[in-house]
């Protein structure tokens, strides 16, 4: 039988193992430059998208902050219009609210520049030690090369001493003199130190006199807000003595004040809240924003009338910091009838928590807030007698009980 036919195949050439040694290393080069520039493209589009998210999502902030602003202002002006007590209150109330801001950080000024006055007093104590110290070292020094002599290397170089005797001698005295210089050159420091702190102590001093005149002037100004005030709450409360004008006031603000939640949360819808816990699982663990009796509880009669509280009030100081229950983004901050300066935050799903009656605010629409964080200070504008904080939560605009909500229950009246 003959030899069987070799089988039918590509050239051995093309397959040696030599020929795919040298293929593979550049496939292998091609491959990684491909899957290189696929990646840079990926986190090129990715940091692009990026940029584009965030220009989006401030394009839409300044939006919301704009027609927020804008519901502020038309606010304002329908308080204006709707009587002349109301209008005074609010002036009042808005002026006093400046004035209390303005007096914190100049006080927190103060106490800043009260600090760095301490502090430099302190240096300036500790570098006179260091001087003392330094000239205390430096007249031994000198009082010593007195006692040799006013030639002392002159004696030294005529001296019997053997050249070892002499070099070690010379080397002893060139370290001498150096330490007597370093000890000029620290107390020429320290001087000039002093110098520079009595200079700085000087501008603080300055700074100080001129914080506590504008604290003068800030006590002033808030005290006669107070004044103000106080005026325009006898005004309203004249206006409103009989019975029914005081319900129908209650009913008023009522609406207005669910007007505004509607309103408000039309606007945040472009603005969503991402949180790690949604709202709706915080029941039961939620703190109060301040601590203190309740004097008003949600479904309770307000006074005589049939209007009923859709909140809680709370009785605290004026000036407590009133916190926040849970993260989200203020959607208003203003002042309202009825409830005074108010501030509105957007939990997310359809969630919102409202705090009333301050004297203060702390945050600006839009701003973020955490869980605890302060937002106002606790007050009395609103025409309220004393100082309190005004606390609802609401679903898709509608008052729901804050009781359950709460892990730890406020003191009943």
């Amino acid at each position: 039988m003959g030899q069987p036919a070799a089988s039918k195949c590509c050239p051995e050439s093309d397959y040696t193992p030599a020929r795919m040694r040298i293929v593979e290393p550049s496939r292998r080069r091609r491959l990684v430059r491909r899957g290189g520039a696929a990646l840079a493209a990926v986190a090129l589009g990715w940091s692009l998208g990026q940029a584009q998210d965030r220009r989006e999502s401030e394009a839409a902030l300044s939006a919301v902050r704009k027609d927020i602003k804008e519901l502020q202002e038309r606010i304002a002006r329908e308080t204006t219009r709707r009587d002349e007590g109301t209008r005074a209150l609010r002036a009042a109330e808005v002026e006093m609210a400046a004035a209390t801001r303005e007096l914190a950080e100049v006080r927190s000024k103060l106490r800043t520049q009260e600090t760095a006055r301490r502090d430099l007093s302190r240096e300036s104590q500790e570098a006179n030690r260091r001087l003392a110290a330094e000239q205390a070292a430096l007249a031994r020094q000198v009082r010593s090369t007195y006692m040799t002599g006013r030639q002392e290397l002159f004696k030294l170089l005529l001296s019997q001493e053997s050249p070892a005797v002499l070099g070690r001698m010379l080397v002893y005295f060139d370290y001498y003199n150096r330490a007597r210089s370093v000890r000029i050159d620290a107390v020429a420091g320290e001087l000039a130190k002093l110098a520079e702190l009595a200079g700085e102590t000087t501008r603080v001093e300055t700074d100080l006199a001129a914080l506590e005149a504008a604290q003068a002037r800030e006590v002033a100004s808030l005290e006669k807000s107070r004044d103000e005030r106080r005026a325009a709450v006898a005004n309203v409360d004249e206006e409103i003595r009989d019975g029914n004008a005081a319900v129908s006031k209650l009913r008023g603000e009522e609406q207005r004040l669910a007007d505004l939640v509607q309103r408000v949360s039309e606007l945040m819808v472009s603005l969503p809240v991402d949180t790690d816990e949604p709202f709706a699982r915080s029941k039961g663990k939620l703190t109060w924003p301040v601590q203190g009796r309740v004097a008003g509880n949600y479904g309770q009669t307000r006074g005589a009338g049939p209007v009923r509280w859709n909140g809680v009030l709370l009785e605290a100081s004026a000036g407590t910091p009133v916190r926040a229950v849970h993260r989200g983004r203020i959607a208003f901050a203003d002042w309202l009838q009825g409830l005074g300066l108010l501030v509105i935050v957007d939990h997310g799903g359809g969630y919102m928590s409202l705090y009333g009656h301050n004297e203060a605010l702390l945050k600006e629409s839009g701003d973020w807030v955490e869980p605890g964080e302060p937002i106002a200070q606790v007050g009395d504008t609103g025409g309220q007698a004393r100082a309190g904080l005004y606390f609802e939560i609401r679903l898709n605009g509608e008052p729901v009980d804050p009781n359950p909500w709460i892990a730890k229950r406020a003191t009943g009246r």
